[in-house]
């Protein structure tokens, strides 16, 4: 189960990688902890195999979906009365 994420939508790290890949032209694996739990980014764009460009303080990475969550709330309008 793949999650949709909105280019510029912001997003938050649930789970570490075994290792993190740069968004740059010529990716480069990194260790994990250039990130941590919790920490938010932005999606600046979608990639091939099911991976989504994260702009964070440290750098841009790619991230598969299940290493992340939207931080961003749904209108007032579509929650529950």
């Amino acid at each position: 189960m793949s999650n949709e994420f909105a280019i510029g939508s912001k997003v938050r790290i649930v789970a570490l990688p075994p290792y993190v890949k740069t968004a740059d032209p010529m990716p480069m694996l990194r260790p994990p902890d250039v990130i941590c739990i919790g920490e938010e980014g932005i999606v600046i764009d979608r990639r091939p195999g099911g991976y989504w460009g994260i702009r964070f303080a440290k750098g841009a990475f790619l991230l598969d979906s299940q290493y992340i969550e939207s931080t961003d709330t749904p209108p007032e309008s579509h929650l529950e009365q």
